[in-house]
């Protein structure tokens, strides 16, 4: 088992990394003091609580008051109306200050079970349990949320999980495209700090199926390390932080607009980050030709393209209505070469005219 330390200017907490770690699930609430008796609350979703509900509940019962509150499977279950009825059932199993919720899924249920946790009593401790290779980026950070029919993750606060326990066995069952969407943000840490990373992925990580055991793994792990130290030195997002956002501003908008769960998230980073290294290369005259980052990324089975039915000044708009922008003009996550990263400010008309130019252009030419 392996242990990252993750410190930020409010709170201090461990990952522990590791194949079939679960089964230590009780020695290591005791390390973080959680005693025999507490009340735990498990939120996940159908798909997790088919697979993996029945061993965990096994696990903890013997020393714990474990309820469950079981989700839909999908995006869409981060609504304000999952929300209300998780927080029903945190007040009918009588959960207090003192009791946990451990968010046991992917992505969604870590930011739905979060933003639960956040608000519950005006916040009590909760664990992050990821099942998905996405996961490795959203458990870890504190950011929480929840979706609204106008934006995504609009609605959400700053709040620190206990701990992250993370064991990659859950990863196993992943489909295909579960395990594409998790390696965009791997692509995504190492474009934006550490081009050794970036070699090693595209070197070792030639499919899918490559991602198995020590290369699964040291991904998670690296992935972490660069989240973790950016997290560190900006925990809020108002600075650094944002970095962390590179591919999302587009991203997020095709999720909005493709309505949330027609498209992974990850599937739409990838092409956000095509996007932006579009836009850098346009904006500073840089050239990301020798990457090959178009025929790299249909390799795993990314899109590498907009959808040739959206509107790019509907993407514009939502574009305009994200966290980042500011004054309603958006602000992209840009760079000039691998792990250099600046954020600029692009006005409308220009923006307009540079997701019409990425929607018309040959693939080729990003290549």
């Amino acid at each position: 088992m392996e242990r990252i330390n993750i410190e930020t200017k409010t709170k201090q907490y461990p990952v522990f990394l590791g194949e079939g770690i679960t089964e230590s699930l009780p020695h290591l609430l005791a390390q973080l003091s959680f005693p025999s008796g507490t009340k735990i609350l498990i939120v996940t979703d159908e798909t997790v609580e088919a697979l993996y509900c029945p061993k965990l509940r096994s696990v903890l019962s013997q020393q714990y008051d474990v309820y469950t509150y079981v989700v839909p499977s999908g995006e869409s279950s981060k609504s304000f109306e999952n929300y209300y009825a998780c927080q029903t059932a945190a007040l009918t199993y009588g959960l207090d200050r003192h009791s946990l919720i451990i968010a046991f899924g992917g992505g969604v249920v870590g930011d739905l079970a979060g933003f639960v946790a956040a608000t519950f009593m005006r916040g009590i401790p909760y664990i992050q349990m990821p099942t998905t290779l996405l996961a490795h980026d959203s458990a870890v950070g504190g950011k929480v949320a929840i979706n609204h029919p106008l934006g995504k993750n609009m609605i959400g606060a700053f709040h620190q999980p206990e701990a992250v326990i993370y064991d990659i066995a859950f990863l196993r069952s992943l489909p295909e495209k579960e395990l594409r969407s998790g390696f965009a943000e791997v692509i995504k840490h190492a474009l934006i700090h550490d081009r050794a990373f970036y070699e090693w992925l595209k070197r070792e990580i030639h499919c899918l199926d490559d991602l198995e055991g020590q290369k699964l793994q040291y991904c998670i792990h690296r992935g972490i390390q660069i989240k973790a130290g950016i997290v560190q030195e900006d925990e809020k997002e108002t600075g650094i932080r944002a970095y962390l956002n590179f591919g999302h501003t587009l991203g997020h908008a095709l999720e909005s607009e493709l309505g949330y769960g027609t498209i992974t998230h990850g599937d739409a980073v990838a092409v956000g980050m095509l996007f932006a290294l579009f836009v850098s290369e346009r904006l500073y005259g840089v050239s990301f030709h020798d990457h090959q980052f178009c025929s790299w990324f249909q390799t795993y089975g990314f899109p590498t393209s907009l959808p040739p039915h959206i509107s790019p000044e509907q993407l514009l708009q939502k574009m305009k209505g994200d966290k980042k922008a500011k004054a309603g003009t958006v602000r992209m996550v840009l760079l000039r070469d691998i792990g250099n990263v600046q954020i600029e400010t692009i006005e409308d008309e220009q923006l307009l005219s540079l997701l019409h130019e990425f929607l018309e252009r040959k693939e080729e030419k990003n290549d």
